[in-house]
């Protein structure tokens, strides 16, 4: 009763605050917060640790923690960018869109650059965008499994290099300055909507199960063809799935070069992607970039594979 009742004197001499934060917030935004809340702290607790399928070892827990995972990067992302990013430009927003969505950032972007006839922010926007993807990539696999991330290190920290430096270029191949479009930025979207948790566990479910299925049935290799096919939908459920089961010194190699034909797969799409959102003439420069980072990704899987 005392604990109740020190309680409600905090919240009664915090209402004001309360309210100021409510509208400043807005409710579409605490309704965003509500929902990340039950997925961590309602959801989380009660789904069961046991395999059911002798296919995968993965758990419904560690499936809905990928689902978690996923949606506080993707979270915060949105946070820093819905409220932060309006100051600082469309690069800053491009790279914390990276962060939450690359493919999604490419297609808003590709449509902004067909408008503005393909201004040089545009695309070094969006090259940064798809460069960030690859430390999103190996942030995630860290969290599941340390030593496959430090396999893959050099080469994500390598392809992020080259796409920040190739960013960079199209940026100084515009003067620098400021172009059409620059100061506009990315219009944020919810990323915890519950449909897409759902639709995002049962896509995890589906890789995890099919690449124990290719594994056991075709052997390692056939991770390769699996990976190339995730690439052209949603990257994070075949990286989440492979970095869970990923084990010994030689799957470790395996997984890593998957991991990386599957990044370079989901850039040929957004190269497409661009080339169909922004038109050929505002949409080829960009794509060439993109498509240069996915053939890099080969390279590095093939060097990864030859190494181990």
């Amino acid at each position: 009763p005392v604990a109740i009742a020190v309680t409600a004197v905090l919240l009664t001499g915090a209402r004001e605050r309360l309210h100021n934060f409510a509208e400043t917030v807005g409710g579409t935004e605490l309704a965003t917060l509500a929902k990340f809340l039950i997925i961590i702290g309602i959801v989380l607790p009660l789904v069961p640790d046991e395999p059911v399928t002798n296919l995968t070892s993965i758990t419904p827990y560690q499936v809905w923690l990928a689902v978690v995972v996923v949606s506080t990067l993707s979270y915060a992302s949105y946070l820093v960018q819905r409220f932060v990013a309006p100051r600082h430009g469309l690069l800053y927003s491009a790279a914390l869109g990276g962060l939450y969505s690359s493919t999604a950032t490419t297609v808003v972007l590709s449509r902004r650059a067909r408008a503005s006839g393909g201004a040089p922010m545009l695309h070094a926007a969006l090259v940064l965008s798809t460069g960030v993807m690859f430390l999103r990539i190996l942030i995630v696999v860290a969290i599941f499994n340390l030593a496959l991330a430090k396999v893959l290190a050099p080469s994500l920290l390598s392809l992020l290099t080259a796409g920040l430096v190739i960013a960079t270029l199209l940026y100084w191949r515009g003067g620098g300055g400021a172009s059409a479009g620059a100061e506009e930025v990315l219009p944020p979207s919810n990323p915890l909507e519950i449909q897409t948790a759902l639709v995002f566990a049962l896509l995890f479910i589906a890789l995890s199960v099919g690449v124990g299925w290719a594994r056991t049935e075709f052997g390692e290799g056939s991770l390769f063809a699996l990976a190339a096919l995730a690439g052209v939908t949603d990257v994070d459920p075949l990286v989440l799935s492979v970095a869970q089961e990923a084990q010994g010194a030689s799957p470790f190699a395996v997984s890593a070069a998957a991991i990386l034909i599957a990044a370079a797969s989901n850039n040929v799409l957004k190269g497409v992607y661009t080339l169909s959102f922004a038109g050929r003439a505002a949409g080829i420069v960009p794509a060439i970039a993109l498509l240069s980072l996915a053939l890099g990704g080969i390279a590095a899987a093939v060097i990864t594979l030859s190494l181990a």
